[in-house]
């Protein structure tokens, strides 16, 4: 099963490192066409609600989009949340790989098997994966997901780059060929730098709480990462809405920062806002028989989008 964690043991079929943290929903019938919404990491271009554009490989280059700019920052070895939001339902399954010079070192789509009068009955599954595929088979589904769905993917600790290409490729059958719609996010792969700051922990009144960040971060994306990835919430499943919420900020300020001042205001304006609403719903999250994060988690997001949101 390629090292493969999950939260639903009884689950078969996901390959890659993987860890799946939202189960599958259950609706009721497809419809004819199928999209779906890359929320995290930033999309390289801007969506529509249906998720457009995104049926021309290798990263939705039909145009009709508008690249965003955003290269979320990792390092080797990390761990990156894959965040999607299947809008139009088809049976399938998704795929991730991962270009780090060029996007011609993407993959080419799987062979296809058609099934009866099904064009798209089955496709190829890389098992064991090897770069640049980094997992195969995730989520493989015959119902539609009531929410979105987030997955992980571990990068390789050997590959550094500035601005490197991680494709999430979606495979769908009992549809008309062509059988993949396709969204990329840039990301960037550098190796941590070394802190020199010391390491004393500072004396801490027994009654008091304390929230740490670890690492030094100098983007708002930086810092969402690093308490969503962090001690405090590292055990913790984040919430679909609240973590849409923590990586929709950031890219709303990396937008901010080429925009004109009117447009770089507003768009301040309403990443403040969404900040502010993270903060708070984490908290109540945390709250009742159920909570759905841990007190630590919470408090740990909300003192990081307050001091992201005071700064705006």
């Amino acid at each position: 099963m390629c090292g493969l964690e999950t939260t639903r043991p009884t689950r078969r079929g996901l390959l890659g490192r993987v860890l799946l943290l939202v189960g599958v929903g259950m609706l009721g019938a497809g419809v004819a066409d199928a999209h779906f919404i890359l929320l995290t990491p930033a999309s390289w271009m801007s969506q529509d609600s249906s998720g457009l554009p995104e049926k021309i490989g290798p990263c939705g280059n039909e145009g009709g989009g508008i690249p965003t700019g955003t290269v979320t920052a990792f390092h080797p070895g990390d761990t990156v949340s894959v965040t999607i939001n299947e809008v139009i339902f088809h049976p399938g399954h998704y795929r991730v790989a991962l270009a780090i010079n060029d996007r011609s070192e993407l993959p080419p789509e799987p062979k296809v098997t058609p099934k009866g009068a099904d064009p798209c009955g089955s496709a190829a599954i890389e098992n064991p994966v090897t770069l640049p595929i980094l997992a195969d088979n995730v989520l493989p589904h015959t119902t539609p997901f009531t929410t979105a769905q987030t997955f992980r993917v571990t990068l390789p600790t050997d590959v550094t780059c500035t601005k490197c290409t991680l494709q999430v490729l979606e495979f769908m059958s009992s549809h008309p060929a062509p059988c993949f719609y396709h969204h990329c996010a840039d990301i960037s792969i550098q190796a941590e730098a070394v802190s020199t700051t010391s390491t004393t922990a500072p004396t801490v009144p027994p009654s008091s709480t304390t929230t740490t960040i670890v690492g030094s971060c100098s983007t708002p994306r930086c810092s969402v990462e690093a308490v969503v990835e962090g001690q405090a919430c590292g055990a913790d499943s984040i919430p679909a809405a609240i973590r849409h919420k923590l990586d929709r900020a950031p890219t709303l300020l990396d937008q901010a920062e080429t925009s004109s001042s009117g447009k770089a205001r507003e768009l301040r304006k309403r990443a403040k806002h969404l900040l502010e609403r993270a903060g708070g719903s984490a908290l109540r999250a945390s709250l009742g028989k159920k909570p759905k994060l841990s007190r630590d988690c919470a408090k740990a997001i909300k003192a990081t989008t307050d001091q992201l949101a005071a700064g705006l």
